[in-house]
């Protein structure tokens, strides 16, 4: 039986995203307690064993990146997913660092290639909301334009068995001719797995986690993934 409590993870073995990552994990632990939960933040991944994950019932990879885990850390945390553990994994948790293959498949399905740099590297984007009767979707108020660095995917993770939540509209910023997907998923869900796991690409900025609709999402999708 998983405990109730919430993860909050941001070692960085790849790029650290210093800008964001003090106050989202703020913002993490402010979202856990208004669902009644407690959290803790570490950097330290020797939590990922069975002992210690039966604290939790959801993971949250704020921008974690690199292979952050040892091979016995993921396969402890292959068996909290597998427990129906949840996990909610923002930005550089879905880039392109991560090499495990069951991290790979379970968490993003897809490789990330890049995203606009120099004078466009902040741009707003249009959200459009496929699924908008999705839990993680529930709330979210439309037209929304945010602000974000935006990653581009090899590929759409749908033909690798996830469900994409949100797309953003290629016509509404500049991806730049290397960087255009067509379809361009943002927000997705591994169905496949027995733990609701959810990634965001959104969180580059510390503002984003501030923005009313984006922070609707990341209480969605921790409540959500956490049952």
């Amino acid at each position: 039986k998983l405990d109730r409590a919430v993860l909050i993870v941001s070692k960085t073995n790849g790029w650290r995203h210093i800008e964001h990552i003090p106050h989202s994990n703020d913002v993490l632990a402010d979202i856990a307690r208004g669902l009644g939960r407690a959290s803790y933040a570490t950097e330290n991944a020797a939590v990922f064993n069975d002992e210690q994950l039966r604290h939790f019932s959801v993971v949250v990879l704020n921008s974690a990146s690199g292979d952050f885990l040892t091979p016995d850390q993921r396969a402890a945390f292959a068996r909290f997913v597998a427990r129906g553990g949840g996990v909610v994994a923002l930005h550089a948790a879905g880039d392109d660092s991560h090499t495990a293959p069951w991290y790979v498949d379970t968490v993003i399905g897809t490789k990330f290639i890049g995203h606009p740099g120099g004078d466009d590297h902040i741009q707003s984007a249009r959200i459009v909301v496929d699924q908008p009767r999705h839990p993680v979707m529930a709330g979210v108020t439309l037209p929304w334009s945010p602000k974000d660095e935006w990653y581009s995917f090899s590929g759409d993770p749908a033909a690798k068995g996830m469900t994409v939540l949100a797309r953003i509209d290629e016509a509404s910023y500049r991806p730049g001719a290397k960087l255009t997907m067509g379809s361009h998923p943002v927000i997705w869900f591994n169905p496949r797995s027995k733990g609701r796991v959810v990634y965001s690409a959104l969180g580059h900025t510390p503002e984003a986690y501030d923005d009313p609709n984006y922070r609707r999402i990341l209480v969605n999708a921790v409540r959500w993934a956490a049952r």
